[in-house]
């Protein structure tokens, strides 16, 4: 039967993440691969789901208050004017809203840009859509925008460009300058833009997250998705939003309900407690991923690896293997996972160097070279692991395993 299916299914792969994230529960080994929380979500945003379960919030529905409530956020944040009525759609999560875009807008052949290392869905939603990934690196160690480059993949055929700010894997959160560079094509080339802006109430060192749709000329040709599962640590809720003008937006919603109908009615019920949630809550939420990122960030340095850029945002580190260390990225991961009960997420797997232009893949020979490490955990989980990989420091204070 397998010959029955669609080419898509057939080049469909396990997520890598996913799967070492199956592996910890069965070998109860410590997850800082997948990026979820493994404490509880804020008790005011349970008590919300569980009272509107009760009160038989358990049908197929559309909450019209959590789009009232993104475009008062909307404004308050960006100073953009977005109607409620016409100019959100509500998705089962970021996944589906970005999922939606992309059947939305893109013709088999369209281009659409996107930023090296970048998460695995992206291009997965981009080919099911009949779109074509096409890929600038991001330069490491700081994961800078090269301009140069970034304007050498602009085609007749690029119809949009992909911006996850702040970034996953790397925790880079893009500056104004490259900012003002990614809207300046944008608008002469007449390119749509793509934000996923999932961790914009994660950022650090007094950073702040400026969404490209504030810049000038850009709200009217950018589609924002976002949703609650970062923020509000409920990444199994699967509430999340697109926001555009208002044509992209209807289809969106069409295909939306086309698809899943509705995303989960009491949970949608429950964004309206989380939406309001007060400022000290926000300002609670950085101030402990902070403290988690300076944890685990001491950790890697001090054990050998080469972190070299502290993470502005998201709660990510992304560090290099050292460059006397023989194992691959894939090969060190499995033997953190043997020695230590500690699993982590193999840098290659956020790496597209096959999209990459001839004259440049010669130049990127890291992308086996780097692991991510999910902070997004409670403190228990933090200390066993740092007590985990500790255990394997030799007499020179350095991992055995480099």
């Amino acid at each position: 039967m397998e010959k029955k299916l669609s080419s898509v299914a057939k080049a469909l792969k396990p997520s890598p993440i996913q799967q070492l994230s199956y592996l910890a529960e069965r070998t109860n080994a410590l997850n800082l691969a997948e990026g979820f929380p493994d404490f509880p979500a804020p008790p005011h945003v349970k008590a919300a789901a569980v009272s509107a379960i009760t009160s038989d919030f358990n049908q197929y529905r559309h909450v019209q208050g959590i789009c009232d409530l993104l475009a008062d956020k909307m404004k308050q944040m960006h100073g953009l004017d977005v109607d409620p009525l016409t100019d959100i759609a509500i998705c089962c999560g970021q996944t589906e809203a970005f999922a939606a875009t992309m059947f939305a807008i893109l013709n088999p052949g369209d281009e659409v840009i996107l930023f090296d290392p970048s998460f695995e869905t992206y291009e997965t939603c981009i080919l099911m859509a009949g779109g074509v990934p096409v890929y600038v690196a991001l330069e490491p160690p700081c994961w800078t925008l090269d301009q140069v480059k970034l304007l050498g993949v602009f085609t007749a055929k690029t119809k949009a460009l992909v911006l996850n700010s702040p970034h996953n894997p790397t925790g880079k959160v893009f500056n104004m300058d490259e900012l003002e560079i990614i809207a300046e094509y944008c608008r002469t080339k007449d390119c749509i833009a793509i934000t996923d802006e999932v961790y914009e109430h994660v950022t650090y060192d007094s950073e702040s997250h400026i969404s490209l749709a504030s810049l000038p000329g850009m709200q009217k040709r950018t589609i924002i998705t976002s949703s609650l599962s970062k923020t509000y640590s409920v990444t199994g809720w699967r509430v999340g939003w697109a926001i555009g003008p208002s044509c992209i937006a209807s289809a969106i919603r069409s295909i939306h309900t086309k698809v899943t109908d509705s995303a989960p009615a009491p949970f949608q019920e429950a964004a309206l407690t989380a939406l309001t949630s007060p400022q000290e809550y926000y300002k609670s939420l950085r101030k402990d991923y902070e403290s988690k990122r300076d944890f685990v960030f001491k950790l890697l340095s001090e054990v050998g690896f080469e972190v070299q850029f502290m993470p502005k945002g998201s709660f990510f580190i992304f560090a290099a293997i050292p460059e006397t260390c023989k194992l691959n990225d894939v090969e060190f991961v499995e033997e953190l996972i043997k020695q230590a009960g500690v699993v982590a997420v193999p840098g290659c797997g956020f790496f597209h160097r096959s999209h990459y232009s001839r004259e440049n893949v010669g130049s990127y020979q890291y992308h086996n070279r780097y692991i991510r490490f999910a902070f997004c955990k409670g403190a228990t989980t933090l200390t066993s692991a740092a007590h985990e990989i500790q255990q394997l420091i030799d007499a020179s204070g350095r991992l055995k395993l480099f």
